[in-house]
């Protein structure tokens, strides 16, 4: 059964730290997947594959919503500048939303990877 709590805290953190990440480069995007993925797996608990399980929803939710706050600023951005930038900012918009694919899945993965060994170090608690 999924932990809910744990995804939606374990999201957060992600985002918190993804946010920070962007104004200091030196702590990145993929510590906040690990982290958080961590945290979601260490809070459910129960082994490796529900650790997995919920560091991976925790992640992908976390792609899923980065993609789409980008996606949100180029389609503003495009419908200031008028009907060519709204033309513009479509066709970036389906390069965005495969940038934004692969990087789901990315920190998905990671964040499963990271979920795992939080759900095995939070087995016995």
């Amino acid at each position: 059964m999924t932990d809910w709590r744990a995804v939606l805290i374990g999201f957060l953190l992600a985002f918190s730290i993804s946010v920070v990440g962007i104004a200091l480069p030196g702590l990145g995007q993929l510590t906040a997947g690990l982290v958080g993925g961590f945290v979601a797996g260490y809070l459910a608990g129960g082994g490796i594959a529900s650790g997995l399980w919920h560091g991976l929803l925790a992640g992908a939710l976390g792609g899923i919503v980065g993609g789409l706050i980008v996606a949100l600023v180029v389609a503003v951005a495009g419908f200031a500048f008028g009907p060519a930038g709204g033309l513009l900012s479509g066709l970036a918009g389906a390069g965005i939303f495969v940038v934004a694919v692969v990087v789901a899945v990315v920190m998905a993965v990671e964040s499963a990877l990271a979920g795992a060994v939080g759900g095995l170090l939070g087995e016995g608690r």
